[in-house]
Order: structure tokens, then sequence, then C-alpha cells
């Protein structure tokens, strides 16, 4: 494993700008009803461990943008667009991102610490919701409870986009179905949003591979039978690199390192 740090770069803006409508989120699921209090459910996800319920002890990166919007909440279980599993995390403190903000699941993963009329809450993003509007986020039932009473229903938020504090390394989750000739990889448990991710070809070059709305990366032509070299940038400019990660079919496979808070 290697690490370079580049500091802030302008991937940053995949994240904290207007990124594109989310869609659909393809096989994790369609997205939540979102944009209202109690509103259904987002489409159940793939994989093994989801992202689960966590909350950060990291402030705000400077320059970080705060946003501001309305506060819903919707029957979460930690699953959704963002393709991650459910959760018996409890409290579960997830919320799902409006589809201007989704950035084409570019902020799966990533926490975002809010601030509403009667506390603050730090929730991971693991779902899409399709009516929100930009600003908004529709929260589990445990993270809104802390910002105000669930009667409210729709109160106004404000928010920033916080490093999580998540244990360990990264992981490298492989979809059911990848195979050497289709491969689909998600990256969980990281600390900061995901910006690029790349994969070592037998000739010793780096191929982008791209990111699809429903947070998988996939290489359409297949990363052969493995192990493989990866190498994953966060939103700041940190870059991870691992060698000798196995395919694991619909599983999981750990780095050897986390990003630093803020490309610190």
């Amino acid at each position: 494993m290697t690490y370079r740090n580049f500091g802030y770069a302008a991937a940053l803006a995949l994240v904290v700008g207007c990124g594109g409508g989310g869609g659909g989120g393809g096989d994790g699921g369609s997205g939540n009803g979102g944009g209202n209090g109690g509103s259904g459910a987002g489409g159940s996800g793939n994989g093994g461990s989801g992202a689960g319920s966590t909350g950060s002890g990291f402030g705000a990166c400077d320059n970080a943008p705060t946003f501001e919007g309305e506060g819903t909440y919707y029957d979460a279980n930690g699953s959704g667009a963002c393709s991650f599993a459910t959760s018996s995390e409890s409290p579960l403190l997830v919320g799902a991102m409006n589809a201007q903000d989704y950035a084409n699941s570019g902020v799966c993963g990533a926490c975002a610490h809010i601030e509403g009329p009667e506390g603050e809450v730090t929730v991971r993003i693991v779902d899409l919701c399709p009516e929100c509007v930009h600003g908004d986020i529709d929260l589990s039932p445990a993270a809104f409870a802390l910002l105000s009473p669930l009667e409210k229903g729709r109160i106004p938020i404000s928010w920033q986009f916080v490093p999580c504090d998540v244990p360990g390394p990264i992981v490298y989750h492989f979809k059911e179905g990848s195979n050497q000739w289709w491969t689909a990889v998600q990256i969980r448990n990281h600390r900061n949003a995901i910006a690029k991710f790349e994969v070592r070809t037998d000739d010793g070059t780096w191929r982008d591979v791209p990111r699809f709305d429903y947070n998988f990366f996939i290489d359409e032509q297949g990363m052969g039978p493995g192990p493989y070299t990866f190498r994953v940038t966060d939103v700041y400019g940190s870059v991870l690199e691992d060698s000798g990660i196995p395919f694991v079919d619909a599983g999981d496979s750990s780095g050897k390192a986390q990003f630093p808070a803020c490309g610190m």
C-alpha cells in the first residue's frame, strides 16, 4: 500500500457542488419515496456489510460550504440507491440525499453533519431522495428525532460534509455476478467521499473505472481473475493504493489503510 496527498482537488466539486441528477438506483434500488415525513423506504441494496450508522468525531474541513434545505424522515434501513446492505445498528443514523446533490452516487458513503431546530446529528448518506430539492436530506427517524420531534415531519436544516469517523481501512466490495470478464467494485468504509477508482492493467498502466449511479465502479471489459492492484482517490486528492487484492464473489476484501481527514 502507498499513500499520497495532493491537497484539495478539483474533484471536490463532485460532492459539494451541484452534481448531476441522481436518477434511479439501478441494481441498488430506485431510491426512497422522499420528501414526506414517514415516507417509504428505499429499494434494497446488494452486498455484504452496509454503510451502517456512524457519527463523526471530525468537524467540517476548511472551506466546506454550508447547505440549507429541509429535513424529512423515511423508513430507513441502511439500504437504498447506494447499494449498501441493510443495517441492524441502533440508533441508525443515515440519510437519503436530494437528487441534485446525489452527484451520480458521488456522495454515497459520505457523512453530513446536520443542524436542526432542536439539535444536531451526523449521518452517513446511503440513499437517494428523488423528490427532494437541492439542500434537502431525507433522514432515518432516529436521526430526525435528534433534530426535532418526529411529529414536525418537515424542518429547516443546515449541513456540511464532514469526514466519517470510521474504524480500520477502506474495503473493496465485489458485486454479486462479478467475474474476470465483467467486474463491479464498490468502495466501503471510507472516511471521505470517493472521487476516482482505478485498476492497474497487465501492462502496468492505470485504467479509470467509471462509476454508475447505484454506487459501483464497473469495468465492462473485466479486470481479470485477480489478485488486483487498485488506486482510490478521495475528493481531497488523497490517494490509497492497494496491491494483492483478491477477488471475492459477492464479498469484501480489505485495503491496507484509511484516508486522512480533510486530506491532512
